[in-house]
């Protein structure tokens, strides 16, 4: 029996997105295999398929940041796991297929009752805004906040989490995708017509209690100054490239030897989750808490045949997408 799954074999556009057959094996000792039911469309997907990332995988390689399936066997010496177990994983590679070969220790309980899809979104996106609020910015009620982009997965995840956490907000976002933010409660400025800095010092003259970047750039250096003494600004963009990152970790340092006790805090998952997977464990059970409760509603642009992957990703860099966008195995459309 074979299986499909989405290859990039050569960097470039969405065209490159080729699907391929593999044999479908036995999973082998402490190895779980999972029929995914969905995976979510993410930047980071894109940025590897173009070579944009100091660690860009290595090519041949299948996209994919994050999937949410069903175990469909396990190998011997499997605990955690039993056929027919709604599970999630978050991979960085290798989501864009029929199937999914996990070991034991990259499993993520769900449960049974959350939609696959919404939940996806939750595995990167919604972690990724979480941890950046509860663990590194630890904002309370009231804090005042700005997210640089916030029409995005991530972004909209920032919204919808800001309000529950009580904070003033705001948020960069073209003015088209204001009407669907508007319900979260920020504050919207539009980048393309407005100052954004203009518009934080006239609003908030005390300053922020942090700022929240996905673009990077000049963004950190505008932004920076806007923040309170203590404030902090959390970047969690990819920096594109090893010169980027470098260039990112100096201007942290630089920033970080100002007075008045304000800090930059980079923020990623991948690079700390190896070493301690508990707080991803437990903040995974806390959104899908928030999903089950109603708390928390993930907006989905689109949802895609699994198959359809570069359709989905020409999309996504058209520019145009609000929230997040969905590969889905096909009974689930």
């Amino acid at each position: 029996m074979k299986y499909k799954r989405i290859v990039v074999s050569k960097r470039g556009p969405p065209e490159n997105l080729q699907i391929t057959e593999c044999e479908l094996r036995d999973p082998s000792a402490r190895e779980v295999r999972v029929k995914v039911l969905a995976t979510c469309v993410c930047l980071p997907d894109v940025q590897a398929r173009y070579g944009l990332s100091p660690f860009a995988p290595k090519l041949p390689f299948v996209p994919g940041y994050a999937i949410v399936g069903i175990v469909d066997a396990v190998g011997p010496g499997i605990t955690q796991a039993v056929p027919g177990v709604k599970v999630a994983a978050y991979l960085i590679i290798g989501g864009y297929a029929e199937y999914v070969y996990l070991s034991e220790n990259q499993i993520i309980p769900v449960p049974p009752s959350l939609n696959p899809a919404e939940t996806v979104t939750l595995v990167l996106n919604y972690l990724t805004a979480y941890q950046a609020l509860h663990r590194s910015a630890k904002v309370k009620a009231d804090d005042k906040v700005l997210f640089i982009g916030a029409s995005g997965g991530i972004g909209t995840a920032f919204l919808q989490l800001g309000r529950l956490a009580n904070l003033t907000m705001y948020g960069i976002a073209s003015k088209s995708k204001h009407p669907i933010l508007a319900e979260y409660g920020a504050t919207l400025i539009d980048y393309r017509t407005e100052d954004f800095v203009e518009v934080i010092r006239r609003a908030e003259p005390g300053g922020l209690d942090a700022v929240f970047d996905g673009i990077g750039g000049d963004y950190v250096e505008r932004a920076f100054p806007l923040l309170r003494r203590g404030g902090v600004l959390v970047g969690y963009g990819n920096p594109l490239s090893m010169r980027g990152l470098l260039r990112t970790l100096a201007k942290i340092v630089v920033l970080n030897l100002l007075p008045y006790g304000k800090k930059v805090k980079p923020y990623g998952a991948s690079a700390f989750m190896p070493f301690n997977r508990k707080p991803f464990l437990e903040d995974w059970a806390v959104l899908f808490r928030l999903l089950q409760e109603g708390k928390i509603r993930p907006i989905i642009s689109g949802q895609f045949p699994l198959l359809e992957a570069a359709r989905a990703n020409a999309l996504l860099e058209s520019g145009q997408v609000v929230g997040n966008l969905v590969l889905v195995a096909p009974d689930l459309l």
